[in-house]
Parts: structure tokens; C-alpha cells; sequence
């Protein structure tokens, strides 16, 4: 017997949905994907028309989706949207070299104009001389924190008011528990946030913040996309890969524990008179920042005075 859409009654079903359990057929599944996203967009007021967004772009399956996605909707629904790509590169041979060949094939592809900054160019280190300082330990450390204030210095270089991430439902519920793990409370009402505040007024949201990683697999499968899928060879041990590990057992047991968990973060309130940390900025470079120096300054200090691990402890001076 031939199982038909649950949406249309008419093709047959070849998707199920890792996200409902529905059974569609392909063009079902485009569409529910590519709406869910648009609601989430619309439903959050994420853009205003004539705003300049940066997609950040890696060449992997989020952000070679999100930028697919994003121009398809931009033209669909009439966000009027000015789309820009941005990477960083980390400076890692073998591995982000060879991803951002993908991200100029994207561009080419999507008649995007593209923007690359270096951590060579902002740091003066690349993630290969980083690694040969601290092994393989704390290097996410590093890396997370530069790449976060690069987009938003490639942000400013763009004059963008905008950077959108491919930052997806199952990232949210890694950070939601790793933050919960970690005790960290001052995080964990920011990380559940679709949309937060960059350098000065740059906006940074997740349009992927309900859609699941495999339906996002799947999308850029079945419509064929050219993304680099290669893990970075730097991260086998990093503390996020234990928690996507227990996540993904969960999921198979109760599909809905992504989302739930999601929704638990949202929820959390922290009780009146819990000191939490105060934004301002760095006394050296500007950036936003809860201490005198902000973390990316922190640890380039400590590998410019030859003292990589000294800016990963609490008590940096």
C-alpha cells in the first residue's frame, strides 16, 4: 500500500519528518520547512525592510541552508532585504581553507556579495599558531570567543545592521544544558534569545532556532546543495561534542526533547537579588564586555606575553 502526504493527499510520502513524526512528500516537506522558518522570522519582527544583513557563512549544511533559504524567502515573501555573506577564517589548513572554497562556489551561486576576515588580519595568531601554543585542550576557548567579536567586526567592515546565524534548534538545547552543567546562570537567559545585541546596534538572530539539524540535512539533501561537511579536525574533545552525544540519545527516545528543552530555557527566571554580570566595554578595543577587559583581549594578552593559559582562568590581571 502506497502511504500518501499527510498534506496533500495526492504524492507520495517519502520524508518523515524527524521534527513531527508526519509523513510527506518532497514538495510537502520544502514548503513546511521553508514556512516554518518564515513564521519564526515574521512571528519574532526579526527584520524591518531596507535592512543590510550578513549571513554568516562557513560552508557547512546551517549556513549554506540559511543562506539559500534566507534569499528564497527574501524574494518570496518581499522582506526587502540587502543580503551580504560574511566568513571568518580561523587560519586552519586542511579544514576551513578548503570550507571556504565552498562558501565562494555559494557565492557564485547565490549572487551574494561576500565578505572574509581573517584571524590574522584582527589577532595577529591564527587557530594553527594558537594550537601549537595551547594544544588541544582549550583551543575552542579561543576560537569561540575571536569568532564571535570577528563577525562583528566584519559586521561594522559590511556596515550591516544585521548578522544572521545558522545557529539551529538542536546548538540551542546543547547550550540550554551545557550552561545548566555548567551552573552558568548569567548565560542561560541570553542563549535561549532568538534575537540579542552585538557591537553597538548590530542585531544578531537564529531564523533556525525551532528547526531541527536533521530536517536541515535533509533540505539541503534533497534540494542538492553544494556545503563542506567536514568537522573541524581541531574539536574531537570539546566539552559541546559530549552533550550533542546525550541529546541525539534522547531524541531518539522522545523526538520532542530538542524542543522541550528549548522551551525549559525560555522558561528559567532567575530569583530577585542573584548579582548577575553588568555590560559595559572593554577599556581596550571597545567591545562589549562584563569585566574591565573583554575575554578576546583576555587571551590575546596571555599569548602575546607567551602565557597562552593565562587568559582561560578567572583570576587573569
Amino acid at each position: 500500500m502506497v502511504r500518501l502526504c499527510v498534506i496533500c493527499n495526492k504524492e507520495r510520502a517519502i520524508v518523515k519528518r524527524p521534527k513531527t513524526g508526519q509523513q510527506v512528500c518532497r514538495e510537502c516537506f520544502y514548503y513546511v520547512f521553508e514556512t516554518e522558518i518564515h513564521n519564526t522570522i515574521t512571528d519574532n519582527k526579526l527584520f524591518k525592510k531596507g535592512d543590510k544583513v550578513a549571513i554568516a557563512a562557513s560552508g557547512g549544511k546551517d549556513s549554506t541552508v540559511l543562506a539559500y533559504v534566507m534569499k528564497l524567502l527574501n524574494q518570496r515573501y518581499q522582506y526587502d532585504l540587502d543580503l551580504f555573506l560574511l566568513s571568518i577564517d580561523e587560519g586552519i589548513t586542511g579544514y576551513r581553507d578548503d570550507s571556504l572554497e565552498t562558501v565562494k562556489r555559494n557565492q557564485q551561486q547565490y549572487d551574494l556579495p561576500l565578505k572574509i576576515v581573517s584571524y590574522s588580519e584582527l589577532y595577529g595568531w591564527s587557530m594553527d599558531q594558537i594550537v601549537k601554543e595551547v594544544g588541544l585542550k582549550n583551543n575552542c576557548t579561543f576560537c569561540g570567543v575571536f569568532r564571535r567579536q570577528a563577525l562583528d567586526r566584519g559586521a561594522v567592515i559590511l556596515d550591516v545592521d544585521h548578522i544572521v546565524t545558522g545557529h539551529n534548534a538542536d546548538d540551542i538545547a546543547e547550550t540550554v544544558l551545557m550552561n545548566i552543567l555548567r551552573g552558568d546562570i548569567a548565560r542561560l537567559p541570553r542563549c535561549t534569545e532568538i534575537c540579542t545585541s552585538g557591537d553597538g546596534s548590530i542585531r544578531r538572530s537564529k531564523p533556525f532556532k525551532y528547526t531541527y539539524e536533521k530536517e536541515i540535512v535533509m533540505y539541503a539533501y534533497f534540494k542538492k546543495l553544494d556545503y563542506f561537511s567536514t568537522e573541524c579536525i581541531y574539536s574531537p574533545n570539546a566539552y559541546r561534542g559530549h552533550v550533542r552525544t546525550f541529546i541525539k540519545d534522547l531524541e531518539s527516545i522522545r523526538p520532542s526533547a530538542i524542543i522541550d528543552i528549548i522551551h525549559s530555557g525560555e522558561a528559567f527566571e532567575i530569583k530577585n537579588g542573584v548579582k548577575l554580570p553588568v555590560q559595559g566595554v572593554c577599556k581596550r578595543c571597545g567591545y562589549m564586555s562584563s569585566n574591565e577587559l573583554c575575554k578576546a583581549c583576555m587571551l590575546l594578552e596571555g599569548l602575546n606575553r607567551g602565557l597562552p593559559k593565562l587568559g582561560i582562568g578567572k583570576n587573569f590581571k
